[in-house]
């Protein structure tokens, strides 16, 4: 159903999914940090990364690069699409 907000019920309030903190693991925590965070705060930090380190791929830029940092998240991948890219991010995530 369009324009509904799906929340998950924790400590007293209702929280939306994305601004719940998630634990990334020691590879993410290499280029965003080790402390839980919501994912839009991951995203941000990541593509903060990216523009700081110049890897975004100058002619095709829907291509992500890996640096020595980025090649473990992307599973010893050399380049990835950004979609290719949320889904490895998004792998590298703590359940808990």
């Amino acid at each position: 159903m369009l324009g509904t907000n799906v929340g998950i019920r924790g400590k007293g309030k209702t929280q939306l999914a994305f601004m719940t903190p998630v634990q990334p693991d020691a590879k993410l925590s290499a280029i965003i940090g080790s402390k839980p965070l919501p994912r839009s705060e991951l995203t941000k930090r990541l593509w903060s990364y990216i523009r700081k380190h110049g890897l975004q791929d100058p002619k095709k830029k829907t291509l992500i690069n890996a640096d020595e940092n980025l090649k473990p998240v992307f599973n010893g991948k050399q380049q990835v699409t950004m979609l290719e890219m949320s889904k490895l991010v998004f792998s590298h995530i703590v359940q808990e």
